[in-house]
């Protein structure tokens, strides 16, 4: 249930029994209440002299003159007054006595009253009705009984406007830690999105969004250990682009660009979910492959990376290395890698420098078809 449908009662969750025991507390009875309707016909008499001296002295104060600020308001605030001493000298003590005593509290809040100017107030109102009891009661004794229930009932009713006063402010206090909450937790997103946004620009090569060779010294060593505690072999691919220099002397750095992002989307499209990609730099790439020896690599790795690479780009050809560690004799990832760069220097040394002719291509984009 929403807040708006509760009264204040409800939100302040005042039973019944709540109700009595704070009567108890303030030392009410209801003859006490009963007691008091004897002056009901004094105070409608002189309700209009009463309240006007209350205001009188109260707008007396530069701090509530402000807050009342016009005369429609002062005359909404007599109105309001002049109910508030007849329910105190005719009504009985009840959740709608009490809802009314909590909206009190909860419209002074709203409009900024202070809690010592409220106080203040309401002993200025005290003392001036029980001026008027004592001034109509000639009974010394009972005049002074009936003045005892009058503060008794006002402690009474300040005690519920008070209760207001520490719920609003709680839930103002809620409603800012709320805030505060929400803002710390956006702000920590933000900063683990960035976190992650940076840590991410570190460990990618920006141009292929391939590991770069930084993460790989750091990462690498955990893949071979983790092979060494399987029992199983790893294998590192290392691939370097055919004549790539040439692309770039004859066509440009844009169509060299092209050629490094083309092939690394081959090399991804082809790996396994647990093998690692890396951009070493240049031309160059090395794939990380636990769990597969040599002998699966150049089987089944090598023939689909370079039939991927055929079928989008045919005027582009690889050389590749592969080296081995384990699971007998595990070799450092970095004596592997050696290994793995060296069969790819053997091979590159077999293939002529210049570049492969495709027929009816023009140009290396293939943008242009032309007769060879």
């Amino acid at each position: 249930m929403r807040i708006t449908d509760k009264s204040l009662v409800e939100q302040q969750k005042i039973s019944e029994t709540a109700l009595r025991h704070r009567l108890d507390l303030f030392r009410l009875t209801q003859s006490d209440i009963l007691e008091l309707r004897a002056m009901k016909g004094v105070i409608s008499r002189k309700l209009d002299s009463l309240v006007t001296d209350f205001y009188q002295h109260q707008t007396r104060t530069p701090d509530v003159e402000t807050l009342i600020g016009d005369a429609g308001t002062l005359q909404r605030l007599i109105q309001a007054l002049k109910k508030y001493v007849l329910d105190i000298f005719s009504r009985d003590i009840n959740l709608e006595y009490v809802e009314h005593r909590l909206r009190i509290g909860l419209v002074h809040k709203r409009i900024g009253v202070d809690p010592k100017l409220y106080l203040s107030a309401v002993n200025y109102l005290k003392d001036i009705l029980v001026q008027t009891i004592h001034t109509n009661i000639s009974d010394e004794e009972y005049s002074k009984k009936l003045s005892d229930i009058l503060c008794r009932v006002m402690d009474f009713d300040v005690s519920f406007v008070f209760d207001t006063y520490i719920k609003s402010m709680m839930n103002e206090l809620e409603m800012e830690k709320n805030k505060s909450n929400t803002y710390v937790a956006d702000l920590e997103s933000v900063v683990l999105e960035r976190t992650q946004s940076l840590e991410k620009m570190t460990r990618l090569d920006p141009l292929t969004n391939l590991l770069n060779k930084r993460t790989f010294d750091e990462s690498t060593q955990q893949l071979l250990d983790e092979s060494v505690e399987k029992g199983e072999p790893i294998s590192l691919v290392y691939i370097d682009i055919d004549n790539f220099k040439i692309f770039n002397d004859e066509f440009g750095h844009d169509e060299g660009d092209t050629i490094l992002i083309l092939v690394s989307d081959c090399i991804r499209a082809v790996s396994r979910n647990v093998d690692t990609c890396y951009r070493f730099g240049g031309d160059e790439f090395v794939i990380v492959m636990p769990g597969c020896s040599k002998e699966n690599a150049v089987k089944n790795y090598l023939p689909r990376l370079r039939e991927e690479i055929e079928k989008v780009r045919s005027d582009i050809t690889l050389s590749i290395g592969i080296a081995q560690s384990g699971p007998k004799n595990y070799l450092s990832l970095k004596d592997t890698l050696i290994r793995a760069d060296k069969e790819m220097y053997k091979e590159k040394q077999k293939k002529p420098r210049t570049l492969r002719q495709v027929p009816k291509v023009a140009n290396i984009s293939g943008d242009k078809k032309a007769t060879s």
